[in-house]
């Protein structure tokens, strides 16, 4: 089965509508259709239009969200699905990488970032060098118009665009939402949405029950549902950490500053965001060795338009670097390394200092 890769070009509403109605025509319809999706807002959100979507359309399915040190691609995945009876694969706002998420299976990649190669037994559908560049909720939105009616899930393509930063990119889909719904109500929820995955537990399911029963942004922060108070707590919780991590001074050498620190939270993403804004030259690289034992997690930012990230780590890589290291976007990036591979890594960059016991 060939991959094909899919680029929305004159009108990318519709040209994505129609690819995504061509991919699932390779569907089965006697087995279930597997939903994979990221566990930040943007990947929930798609998940979640694509679920309802599906439901409506009657399409069988059932969602697998891909969280805390997980990628499709690996071999621990592989081995997961290897035994599962599928109709098809949509896999939303993981990345687009080479190889097969289950041999043999049809398979959708619907997503945003820089591709990394190209898999193998899928239609991708990107927003990759589109101007501006849609998120994976929105690609998702378009794909839900090949299904039903996606204008009831307008406000979930909203939450993806403003949990990856693109809420001012021009969308006339944020515009509508936001006078529909409320921008500060928008916000809100995607506030509390992403505040699971970033606690120690990294548990992103009540976030996603929330989307999936919910008809806008008030029934994530209103507290009508239970989940909304496991949102809170996972909030104050990060709030906490981020605090204390806030107070680690950068060590800067190279046009790189690290800022170094041990949290059981994903709050390294955050941290490498707020010192991009003071350090907007350097390539800012947050390093986190508590968010999962085994491995240094880091972030890299950079405020610098001309700096491209994607291309910095993969000059940089290590030998035993794998599907974890240096994918997203070219200002926006990061990974995760096992100690021998990070020791070799940061002592490269200037920062001998900063290796781990293996």
């Amino acid at each position: 089965m060939q991959a094909l890769r899919y680029e929305p070009m004159a009108d990318p509403a519709e040209d994505v509508r129609r690819a995504f109605a061509e991919a699932l025509r390779r569907f089965g319809r006697n087995a279930p259709v597997l939903l994979l999706g990221h566990f930040d807002a943007d990947g929930l959100s798609a998940l979640a239009v694509l679920k309802r979507a599906l439901d409506a359309a009657g399409w069988d399915s059932r969602v697998r969200i891909v969280g805390k040190g997980e990628n499709p691609w690996s071999a621990e995945m592989r081995a997961e699905l290897a035994g599962e009876t599928l109709g098809g694969i949509i896999a939303a706002d993981l990345g687009v990488r080479p190889g097969a998420i289950r041999a043999g299976t049809p398979t959708v990649v619907i997503d945003h970032h820089v591709p990394t190669g190209t898999p193998a037994d899928a239609v991708v559908i990107t927003g990759a060098g589109m101007e501006p560049i849609p998120t994976s909720s929105l690609l998702a939105y378009w794909c839900a118009g090949a299904l039903a009616d996606p204008e009831p899930l307008l406000w979930l393509a909203a939450l993806g665009l403003i949990g990856d930063m693109a809420e001012g990119a021009g969308f006339p889909e944020m515009d509508e939402a936001n006078r529909r719904y409320g921008k500060t109500a928008l916000r809100e929820a995607v506030s509390l949405l992403n505040a699971p995955r970033r606690a120690a537990a990294a548990d992103a399911g009540p976030s996603l029950a929330l989307l999936l029963k919910g008809d806008g942004p008030k029934d994530v922060t209103s507290g009508v549902h239970p989940e909304t108070a496991i949102l809170r707590a996972a909030k104050a919780e990060v709030a906490a950490e981020l605090d204390a991590a806030k107070r680690v001074a950068p060590k800067s050498r190279g046009g790189v500053s690290l800022i170094r620190f041990h949290s059981p939270c994903q709050i390294h993403p955050l941290v490498a965001q707020q010192w991009r804004g003071r350090l907007k030259r350097d390539v800012v690289i947050a390093a986190n060795t508590g968010y999962r034992p085994g491995w240094v997690h880091f972030a890299a930012r950079t405020g610098d338009p001309d700096r491209d990230l994607i291309a910095f780590l993969a000059e940089r890589r290590p030998a035993g670097a794998d599907e974890h290291y240096g994918s997203g976007h070219r200002q926006a990036t990061g990974g995760a390394l096992r100690p021998p591979d990070w020791n070799a890594f940061i002592s490269a960059l200037g920062f001998p200092e900063e290796q781990v016991p293996a």
